[in-house]
Protein backbone atom coordinates (compact mmCIF):
# COMPACT_ATOMS: atom_id res chain seq x y z
CA UNK A 1 0.00 0.00 0.00
CA UNK A 2 1.88 2.85 -1.04
CA UNK A 3 1.39 6.06 0.49
CA UNK A 4 2.78 9.56 -0.84
CA UNK A 5 4.58 11.15 1.93
CA UNK A 6 7.47 13.31 0.47
CA UNK A 7 10.92 11.99 0.48
CA UNK A 8 13.54 12.98 2.99
CA UNK A 9 15.75 13.95 0.34
CA UNK A 10 13.32 16.37 -0.69
CA UNK A 11 13.42 17.77 2.69
CA UNK A 12 16.29 20.71 3.72
CA UNK A 13 18.63 19.53 6.09
CA UNK A 14 17.95 21.87 8.50
CA UNK A 15 14.49 21.48 9.05
CA UNK A 16 14.35 17.19 9.09
CA UNK A 17 14.73 17.31 12.65
CA UNK A 18 11.88 19.94 13.53
CA UNK A 19 9.94 17.81 10.98
CA UNK A 20 10.82 14.58 13.29
CA UNK A 21 10.65 15.97 16.58
CA UNK A 22 7.04 17.63 15.96
CA UNK A 23 4.57 16.77 18.51
CA UNK A 24 6.90 13.51 18.84
CA UNK A 25 5.64 12.87 22.15
CA UNK A 26 2.27 12.06 21.42
CA UNK A 27 3.00 9.75 18.60
CA UNK A 28 5.77 7.95 21.46
CA UNK A 29 2.68 7.96 23.85
CA UNK A 30 0.34 6.08 21.34
CA UNK A 31 3.21 3.86 20.38
CA UNK A 32 3.79 2.82 23.94
CA UNK A 33 -0.34 2.24 24.80
CA UNK A 34 0.07 0.12 21.39
CA UNK A 35 2.96 -2.20 22.73
CA UNK A 36 1.33 -2.31 26.45
CA UNK A 37 -2.34 -3.30 25.32
CA UNK A 38 -3.88 -5.61 22.82
CA UNK A 39 -6.70 -3.16 22.28
CA UNK A 40 -5.90 0.76 22.28
CA UNK A 41 -8.65 3.52 21.04
CA UNK A 42 -7.40 6.97 20.40
CA UNK A 43 -9.80 9.64 20.57
CA UNK A 44 -11.10 13.02 21.89
CA UNK A 45 -13.83 14.66 24.07
CA UNK A 46 -17.04 15.56 22.82
CA UNK A 47 -16.42 12.84 19.63
CA UNK A 48 -20.11 10.45 20.14
CA UNK A 49 -18.11 7.86 17.02
CA UNK A 50 -15.70 7.34 19.79
CA UNK A 51 -17.66 6.67 22.66
CA UNK A 52 -19.69 4.43 20.16
CA UNK A 53 -16.81 2.37 19.41
CA UNK A 54 -16.36 1.88 23.18
CA UNK A 55 -19.18 0.93 23.96
CA UNK A 56 -18.89 -1.89 21.05
CA UNK A 57 -15.90 -3.18 22.33
CA UNK A 58 -17.38 -2.94 26.25
CA UNK A 59 -20.23 -5.17 24.44
CA UNK A 60 -18.13 -7.56 23.03
CA UNK A 61 -16.31 -7.81 26.02
CA UNK A 62 -12.74 -6.74 24.99
CA UNK A 63 -10.54 -4.59 27.27
CA UNK A 64 -9.44 -2.11 25.76
CA UNK A 65 -6.76 1.13 26.90
CA UNK A 66 -8.19 4.45 25.67
CA UNK A 67 -6.27 7.87 24.95
CA UNK A 68 -8.31 10.94 24.82
CA UNK A 69 -6.43 14.52 23.50
CA UNK A 70 -8.50 17.49 24.13
CA UNK A 71 -12.04 18.34 22.21
CA UNK A 72 -13.04 19.99 19.21
CA UNK A 73 -12.14 22.95 21.03
CA UNK A 74 -8.51 21.95 21.88
CA UNK A 75 -5.73 20.06 21.05
CA UNK A 76 -6.39 19.78 17.03
CA UNK A 77 -2.44 20.35 16.42
CA UNK A 78 -1.34 18.09 18.51
CA UNK A 79 -3.79 15.16 17.53
CA UNK A 80 -2.65 16.28 14.12
CA UNK A 81 0.48 14.66 14.50
CA UNK A 82 -1.58 11.32 14.82
CA UNK A 83 -3.24 11.65 11.85
CA UNK A 84 -0.53 12.13 9.55
CA UNK A 85 1.89 9.05 11.51
CA UNK A 86 -1.29 6.97 11.00
CA UNK A 87 -2.36 7.96 7.42
CA UNK A 88 -6.65 8.03 9.11
CA UNK A 89 -8.05 10.97 9.03
CA UNK A 90 -10.79 10.92 11.90
CA UNK A 91 -11.28 9.52 15.49
CA UNK A 92 -11.15 7.12 16.85
CA UNK A 93 -8.50 5.46 15.74
CA UNK A 94 -8.58 1.71 16.67
CA UNK A 95 -5.61 -0.92 17.23
CA UNK A 96 -5.93 -4.17 17.86
CA UNK A 97 -2.62 -6.29 18.23
CA UNK A 98 -0.49 -3.59 17.28
CA UNK A 99 -2.41 -3.11 14.10
CA UNK A 100 -4.22 -0.01 13.13
CA UNK A 101 -7.85 -1.48 12.12
CA UNK A 102 -9.59 1.94 11.54
CA UNK A 103 -12.46 3.48 13.21
CA UNK A 104 -15.99 3.17 14.34
CA UNK A 105 -17.51 1.71 11.13
CA UNK A 106 -14.28 -0.92 10.55
CA UNK A 107 -14.64 -1.87 14.33
CA UNK A 108 -18.31 -2.66 13.59
CA UNK A 109 -17.58 -4.83 10.80
CA UNK A 110 -14.92 -6.40 12.50
CA UNK A 111 -17.27 -7.45 15.54
CA UNK A 112 -19.92 -8.22 13.29
CA UNK A 113 -17.72 -10.80 10.94
CA UNK A 114 -16.03 -12.30 14.26
CA UNK A 115 -12.70 -10.96 13.21
CA UNK A 116 -11.90 -8.77 16.03
CA UNK A 117 -11.72 -11.86 18.31
CA UNK A 118 -9.73 -13.79 16.38
CA UNK A 119 -6.81 -10.30 16.28
CA UNK A 120 -7.99 -9.51 19.69
CA UNK A 121 -7.32 -12.95 21.17
CA UNK A 122 -8.75 -13.86 24.63
CA UNK A 123 -6.62 -11.83 26.89
CA UNK A 124 -8.52 -10.62 29.71
CA UNK A 125 -5.15 -9.14 31.12
CA UNK A 126 -5.91 -5.67 30.12
CA UNK A 127 -7.63 -3.33 31.86
CA UNK A 128 -10.44 -0.97 30.28
CA UNK A 129 -8.55 2.36 30.20
CA UNK A 130 -5.01 0.91 31.46
CA UNK A 131 -3.45 3.97 29.64
CA UNK A 132 -4.16 7.08 31.45
CA UNK A 133 -6.47 9.79 29.23
CA UNK A 134 -4.81 13.11 28.20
Amino acid sequence: MPRAILDEARIHPAIRERIAGHNADIVREVEDAVRANRVVVVGMKQNPVVKQARKALAAAGVAHAYLEYGSYFNTWRRRNALKMWTGWPTFPMIFVGGMLVGGAQELDRLIASGELARLAGDRGDEPAGAASPR
